[in-house]
């Protein structure tokens, strides 16, 4: 009698129907985690990926072509809003959590979803799918996230050598854009500078001294230049500040929304910035962008990529607007010739 065969049944894997990214902030983590986003989204094309994040990204996140529901209790005040959200959680019945946060908060997520958690991407012990790379908090955040990706099976090629690991996709804000409206006459208007010169208010020193912004802006306009400047509505001191030597530089501080900010940073000739984070998303529109940064903060582990210069100072007062000048000249064309 032959010897029977056995028949091997092949076992699928579990199919992932329904996805949850944590990310709360700040806006700059929060724009490069959308390089993270992109890849979940291309790993499960047919889930339903909700985002767990707070209320200043609600706007941007909900027209996103990565998340299918947004939710921006990601911050809950109190036991009740806490108890709230976990049952929430609990109830959505996940089959897997990317935390792209991992911090003692969204690690507390976790926990309170014990003792049948779902597939849990990220640092919290006892997960399933840990990030075990001992250097984990000294890697950029784009490697950072491309390797707990690789770890969670689902980036088997995740570039992760300093560098390497690609910016966030911003292109479907852009795609969204309404076409600029032609000059009236049929006048070429002048190429802009995108200046935003706040930042975080308890983080001062993160801040390169206004004036010196209008120094610049004084320069750049003399030098073919618009000057725009952007912020928050609490920044409108600053663009006055820059509007009192440049009296023609507009201020749009309070005025624009994240999708806008993108918009306008790829159209601007160059955007000049503190390390904050709409600097991170025009920079990620793809214009020249220089970013100063202080040593409050390291650009090893969170400058912007793309076509970005890093300027940094212990002190960003003692930076000077020569230098911030020679790094323009190198990175944008002038209108006036004057860096051929």
């Amino acid at each position: 009698m032959a010897p029977r065969e056995t028949k091997l049944r092949e076992i699928k894997p579990r199919e992932i129907k329904k996805v949850l990214i944590i990310k709360l902030s700040a806006m700059g983590d929060f724009i490069l985690a959308l390089a993270a986003a992109k890849k979940i989204r291309q790993a499960h094309p047919r889930a339903r990926i909700t985002l767990l994040t707070t209320p200043p990204f609600e706007g941007l996140a909900k027209q996103c072509p990565y998340f299918n529901v947004v939710e921006t209790d990601g911050r809950p005040a109190g036991i009740e809003e806490w108890l709230s959200l976990v049952g929430r959680l609990r109830k959505a019945k996940y089959d897997r959590v990317y935390d792209l946060q991992t911090s003692s908060r969204s690690n507390l997520i976790f926990h309170g979803l014990r003792p049948f958690p779902p597939e849990w991407s990220g640092v919290a012990a006892g997960c399933a799918l840990p990030h075990r790379n001992p250097r984990r908090d000294k890697m950029h955040t784009l490697e950072r996230h491309a390797d707990q990706l690789k770890d969670a099976g689902i980036w088997s090629d995740a570039p992760t050598e300093p560098g390497t690991a690609p910016g966030p996709d911003v292109a479907w804000i852009l795609r969204k854009a309404e076409d600029p409206r032609p000059v009236a006459g049929g006048i070429q208007p002048r190429p802009y500078v995108l200046m935003a010169p706040g930042g975080s208010a308890h983080r001062p020193e993160k801040r390169w001294p206004v004036e010196l912004y209008g120094e610049l802006a004084q320069i750049l306009y003399a030098a073919g230049f618009d000057i725009v400047v952007i912020g928050g509505p609490q920044e409108s001191a600053m663009a006055r500040t820059i509007q009192r030597r440049v009296g023609k530089a507009r201020d749009l501080t309070g005025r624009t929304d994240l999708a806008r900010i993108a918009l306008l940073g790829a159209r601007a000739a160059l955007v000049i910035g503190n390390d904050t984070g709409p600097v991170h998303l025009a920079a990620a529109a793809g214009p020249p962008t220089i970013v100063l940064f202080s040593k409050a903060s390291d650009p090893i582990l969170s400058a912007p990529r793309g076509h970005v210069a890093v300027l940094q100072a212990d002190d960003l007062a003692q930076m000077p607007v020569a230098q911030v000048l020679q790094t323009a000249r190198a990175l944008a064309r002038f209108p006036d010739g004057s860096n051929a």
